[in-house]
């Protein structure tokens, strides 16, 4: 009974490591698609901060990435920026990448 025990806690323990590290990777990806959206858009160095942030807490709308990708069309939108919805999500699975390298470069 012990092993079944320790092998439960195990399990439990890679879910929540697993959990923990795919939140890390997305929030890095969100960081840096509000990073791009930011250049697109011209803003500031603490406009481009401020703008990243919101693009993570944007995140926790809804489960997916939907919310993050209607946060951008609206905000690119707004701010007269030829790009589509086609283009956010290529380039949110571009982030996705270079987000989950960067997170593994530094473990």
């Amino acid at each position: 009974m012990t092993d079944f025990k320790d092998r439960e806690r195990g399990e439990e323990t890679k879910f929540a490591f697993d959990q923990e590290t795919a939140f890390k990777i997305a929030a890095r990806r969100n960081r840096l698609l509000g990073e791009w959206a930011a250049g697109l858009m011209g803003l500031t160095e603490e406009e481009t901060d401020a703008y990243k942030k919101a693009v993570v807490q944007a995140d926790f709308e809804e489960a997916g990435d939907e919310d993050v990708i209607r946060k951008l069309l609206g905000d690119l939108t707004a701010a007269d920026c030829d790009v589509s919805e086609a283009d956010i999500r290529t380039k949110l699975d571009e982030c996705a990448v270079e987000a989950r390298r960067q997170y593994m470069s530094e473990g």
